[in-house]
């Protein structure tokens, strides 16, 4: 039997929190533990989490360094980096526990959240890309036993593709388990922004990190 330990990203969530963590509470009562790493939100993230955790701890910012605390403190001997908008399905346990028989970590397909009829290519283009490089990315719920997340020196400090930089060295040691069931997360980023917009923004910034780009300068188009 697993012992997973759900590590959860934050700053200035409170829109978010509870939907992501109130579905997690069934696995607490398992004896599978949730912890929320904060960067310092100053909304009502805080306060809506710490009823709903196991552990809420408060940490410099920046997302792979607030997960990387957030595994220190873990006990789990797996761990599941989820962000703050995404939900897990209801099995996603069991999933997990059959994905870690024949590889050391994995992650889930993704769901966005919207309605909208592009959405659903965008959710099939990112699921294909996944499994065509064996890289994943946050928005999919990455899973790994916790000896290969310390051998690996956990994610790398750096401010963007975090997620993508630690896929490329976990696929030397295994291709990822690629679990059909999706996660959902949210659709905001596409919809505040544009879909089109923010299709064509993430693969410039995936083709300037292939290229060489920095994720110090990446980060700045990001924002």
């Amino acid at each position: 039997m697993l012992k997973l330990s759900v590590v959860i990203p934050t700053l200035n969530e409170a829109d978010n929190i509870e939907a992501t963590l109130l579905p997690l509470q069934s696995l607490r009562q398992q004896g599978h533990e949730v912890i929320v790493a904060d960067g310092g939100s100053h909304d009502q993230t805080t306060t809506l989490a710490s009823p709903l955790t196991d552990q809420l701890i408060n940490t410099p910012k920046g997302r792979a360094r607030q997960m990387n605390n957030g595994a220190r403190q873990a006990s789990g001997d797996t761990l599941l980096f989820l962000h703050a908008d995404t939900t897990l399905p209801t099995n996603a346990i069991e999933l997990i526990s059959e994905a870690l028989v024949s590889k050391p970590w994995g992650r889930f397909d993704v769901k966005l959240s919207g309605q909208q009829a592009l959405l659903r290519i965008v959710e099939f283009m990112m699921n294909w890309r996944s499994r065509l490089s064996c890289v994943a990315t946050g928005d999919q719920a990455i899973f790994i036993r916790r000896e290969l997340f310390s051998k690996l020196g956990g994610f790398a400090d750096i401010p963007l593709m975090e997620d993508i930089n630690l896929s490329k060295r976990l696929k030397y040691y295994s291709r990822p388990a690629c679990i059909n069931t999706p996660v959902t997360t949210s659709s905001r980023r596409w919809e505040e922004h544009g879909i089109l917009n923010t299709i064509l923004l993430m693969w410039r910034l995936r083709l300037a990190y292939f290229f060489g780009a920095t994720p110090e300068q990446l980060s700045k188009r990001y924002q």
